[in-house]
């Protein structure tokens, strides 16, 4: 990089390494309308994006938002799952449409245009990272107010992709309480940085369980060290979610929507403040 460098590529003839991580958004489909775009991001699996992503999708609709989800883990979907929705999503002239669940939230994932919904996606990662592009170019976001992107874990292809074809207004990191919690933020902040994406704030999942004999709070993965390292960051801790097998269940049975826990409302005031 020069050290000249205004991260202006668009009047920059320069073969520097940075050129390829500047933001050039991709137009969406041309019936689409989409406000704030926020991806649900993670250093590592396993953390709880989805069940993230859709429960802030939950908040938000019932705050009166119509609200999309774009399931970009297009190996592992589960947002499908979550809400009940199975079938195919169904294409016209003016794209395809995604599924919309019970509360009126649009859907899109693999999961709604194979033919078997356990069947593998066995793709390449340019392969998947096109995929993910085409749910923002080919698909009808219809006067969505919030488009949450439901992340794979990493700082691969698809986040990469994402940053780049996608207008992100905002990102919201889900982290774990274990100590590797420190590195898991570092990267999913120094790609933020990177990119030139505003962070949101973190959310800590599985911070918990409630005793159901006593009402005590049990530290399942040992002490949370979650706002430590908001501080280091100079970021917000926007919940702190416990595990909850009601949660559990009622995701299994696709019910997800009938969730009454109000843990990410401070999340869903994160995301409200963009529109203001």
């Amino acid at each position: 990089m020069s050290e000249e460098c205004t991260h202006d590529c668009s009047n920059c003839g320069a073969a520097c390494s940075s050129r390829n991580a500047a933001p050039q958004h991709d137009a969406p489909n041309p019936h689409s309308r989409v406000k704030k775009v926020i991806g649900v991001v993670s250093g590592k699996g396993g953390v709880g994006k989805s069940m993230t992503s859709a429960l802030l999708a939950c908040a938000m609709a019932r705050r009166g938002y119509h609200c999309g989800i774009l399931d970009a883990d297009i190996t592992g979907p589960s947002i499908p799952k979550l809400f009940g929705i199975h079938g195919r999503a169904m294409a016209d002239d003016k794209g395809c449409w995604p599924i919309q669940s019970r509360m009126g939230i649009d859907v899109m994932s693999i999961n709604l245009l194979v033919e078997n919904e356990e069947d593998p996606v066995v793709w390449r990662g340019p392969v998947i990272a096109g995929a993910v592009k085409q749910f923002w170019t080919d698909v009808v976001w219809k006067d969505v107010d919030f488009l949450f992107v439901d992340m794979p874990p990493g700082t691969g292809d698809v986040p990469l992709t994402v940053f780049q074809s996608l207008p992100v207004d905002g990102i919201v990191v889900v982290a774990s309480p274990q100590e590797l919690v420190s590195m898991i933020v570092a990267k999913a902040v120094n790609m933020a940085e990177m990119m030139k994406v505003p962070m949101l704030g973190i959310v800590e999942n599985m911070s918990y369980i409630v005793c159901p004999d006593c009402g005590k709070h049990i530290n399942v993965f040992g002490d949370s060290h979650v706002d430590e390292v908001a501080a280091k960051h100079h970021l917000p801790v926007l919940a702190k979610c416990p595990i909850d097998p009601q949660l559990a269940a009622l995701s299994d049975a696709g019910m997800i929507e009938t969730y009454g826990g109000q843990f990410l409302e401070g999340a869903a005031d994160a995301c409200e403040k963009l529109l203001k």
